[in-house]
């Protein structure tokens, strides 16, 4: 609950909302003990006074009744009446849509059907058909109101509860004994209430202005009782001789409405899983930066160098440390691999590059990524996305998540080109087929105008490389692009890659769990655990011989081919959690050669040879893998 008023305050619109709704209903709520005249009393010699009149704030209407006191009184009415509509209709519809959902068959096809013949009048003329067979009145209206509202929660709680009631819960529920009574309330109800309340949160200021519709026909509530509804058809009248008997209620019900719709957009937004951390967080256009300390001066050691590089996530009051402070460096036409455990690392630290990281909740708080010796931490966002794709471009692990389903593959490989330089469609076709070709997609000239449901796996693996470089970049970064996929698509895009990367000179980045890969395609290696390099060298040294002891266990957990028998090792425990990382080295907990003085302080990233590490301790050279 905590948390739901926390998101919700996140909201300023849903807030506001709030806050002018709880003033609303706790001046309808105190009217009884306010000084106010009697409302239906009148007094036609004080017929229409004006506004700040003495004795009449408000002024007085057509019948000299104070518009103040009617206006209070109306607004009590008027809410009262909204609130218990939507909690009859989504009693009602709940109770509909959960049996309807829950039994299913012909149950479900009867009860349905009666809910289709309902939603298939006109919501307002079926309203005026209630109230004019039930007669006029503000009950009357209210059940007018309730009742063609219960269709929308009917139809609504119906579909949630389809997609419950299969579920594995519902099923040992069943087993367990338990009679569809208990079920349905044990087990579907707690799982729709949310739903619930999110649609009766969306739809009470509907139903006010409903009822006040009803009312300002003369349907609902009868005189002397006045709702603002009534107040605004009594007043229709003096519209352009008196306005301001018009516009006390009207100002009146769209105050109410909309802090009502714009409190129930926030509730929406809370209690939905999907909305969330999506509607009240939404990402900016690049990640925030927020560097504390100085900015690392470009070395020219290659055409990317990453200094000092830490992103974290600020989660509520938690901060998680995703990249501890990253050194890495690619040359042009080099492949550099960054491998280690699933949360190592890795992906947000090529994210962080070019800004790609959620923000909220991403946050870089130190480092740089100087590209051709120009920083891309903090770049403006025009600039960033200038370079997003044409300076340096991404490959990402699931291709769907790249393509749009609507769209051809050729137009989609166009509109990347376009984004960043003018081209006609015919150019852009002939473009898109050469890509095609490029990375040896059969029969070009057809595919391009394929969707990408048409294809395999594979194919479109291949679409998200073509369209990685359908500006040239200089560099690519491969987030695990073959994890996905067969072995044979797997090596054919290793090769794809590499012929590209030595023809075109290009940089890769390539990000991997597979020791098989980084021996096909990269020339460098960098290991991370826990947000930080631990070892770095190259692909020959890393594999021949590993030195820092978690780099030695990874390659120990993988089996060879044809090198006899020997046991598979296994790294104990789990990698640590990034916002409790303990003192000194982050593996040494699971590390066997562990002392003291592995837990008491910072390690450096030191050069060994020809290589870095991050250990006190590391592995003799002599040491093979397997033994």
């Amino acid at each position: 609950m905590r948390a739901f008023f926390i998101l919700l305050a996140r909201n300023r619109l849903a807030l506001a909302g709030g806050v002018v709704l709880a003033l609303v209903v706790t001046l309808a709520l105190v009217t009884p003990l306010l000084p106010l005249a009697n409302p239906d009393v009148t007094d036609t010699s004080n017929r229409f006074r004006p506004i700040f009149s003495e004795g009449a704030l408000l002024g007085t209407d057509h019948l000299g009744r104070d518009l103040l006191s009617r206006l209070l009184w109306g607004t009590r009415l008027s809410l009262a009446v909204g609130f218990a509509a939507a909690i009859f209709a989504a009693s009602i519809g709940a109770a509909i849509g959960i049996i309807a959902g829950f039994y299913g068959g012909r149950t479900d096809n009867v009860i349905m059907r009666g809910v289709d013949m309902l939603m298939a009048f006109p919501y307002i003329l079926l309203a005026l058909a209630i109230v004019a067979a039930l007669g006029p009145g503000l009950f009357n209206a209210l059940i007018a109101v309730s009742a063609v509202n219960v269709p929308f929660f009917a139809r609504n709680i119906r579909g949630i509860t389809v997609g419950i009631a299969h579920k594995e819960f519902v099923d040992a529920a069943r087993l367990a004994g338990l009679s569809n009574t208990r079920i349905i309330l044990s087990e579907i109800l707690p799982n729709v209430v949310p739903v619930i309340v999110i649609a009766m949160s969306t739809t009470i200021g509907w139903m006010i202005l409903e009822t006040a519709g009803l009312s300002f026909l003369g349907l609902g509530s009868q005189p002397p009782q006045a709702d603002l509804g009534s107040m605004l058809g009594e007043a229709r009248s003096a519209l352009i001789t008196n306005p301001h008997t018009s516009v006390v209620p009207g100002v009146m019900i769209l105050v109410i409405v909309m802090s009502i719709n714009l409190l129930g957009d926030g509730v929406r937004d809370a209690l939905d899983p999907r909305l969330k951390s999506g509607a009240l967080t939404r990402p900016m256009a690049a990640t925030l930066v927020d560097r504390q300390g100085p900015v690392p001066e470009p070395t020219g050691k290659g055409l990317l160098e990453v200094q000092g590089l830490k992103t974290e996530f600020h989660v509520k009051d938690r901060i998680y440390r995703a990249v501890g402070g990253v050194d890495l460096h690619v040359e042009k036409g080099e492949c550099l691999g960054i491998i280690g455990e699933s949360g190592s690392g890795k992906s947000v630290t090529a994210l962080s590059l070019m800004g790609l990281v959620a923000s909220p909740p991403g946050v870089i708080t130190a480092g740089a990524a100087h590209y051709d010796g120009e920083d891309l931490i903090g770049a403006p966002y025009p600039r960033l996305r200038d370079m997003r794709g044409r300076n340096v471009a991404y490959i990402f692990q699931d291709p769907l998540a790249t393509l749009h389903p609507l769209y051809r593959v050729g137009d989609q490989l166009i509109e990347a080109i376009r984004a960043h330089r003018p081209i006609s469609r015919a150019e852009g076709r002939a473009k898109a087929v050469e890509l095609l070709e490029a990375v040896r997609i059969p029969n070009p000239e057809q595919r391009v105008s394929d969707y990408p449901h048409e294809m395999s796996g594979g194919m479109r693996q291949r679409i998200g490389i073509a369209m990685a470089l359908a500006n040239d970049p200089d560099i690519i970064i491969a987030d695990e692009p073959t994890t996905a996929l067969d072995v044979t698509v797997q090596a054919q895009v290793l090769t794809i890659l590499d012929d590209l990367r030595r023809s075109r000179g290009l940089a890769i980045v390539f990000i991997t769990h597979d020791f098989g890969v980084v021996a096909q395609l990269c020339d460098r290696v960098a290991v991370m655990y826990a947000g930080r390099i631990v070892e770095e060298g190259t692909t020959a040294e890393i594999l021949d011989f590993p030195r820092h002891p978690y780099t030695a266990r990874l390659m120990a957990c993988v089996p060879e081919l044809g090198g006899g028998k020997r046991r598979l090792e296994a790294i104990p425990g789990l990698p640590p959690v990034v916002d409790r990382l303990p003192p000194g080295c982050a593996f040494a907990e699971r590390c066997l050669k562990a002392r003291p003085d592995c837990r008491k302080g910072e390690i450096p990233l030191e050069p060994l040879g020809r290589r870095r590490i991050r250990c006190l301790y590391p592995e003799d050279e002599s040491r093979e893998v397997a033994q």
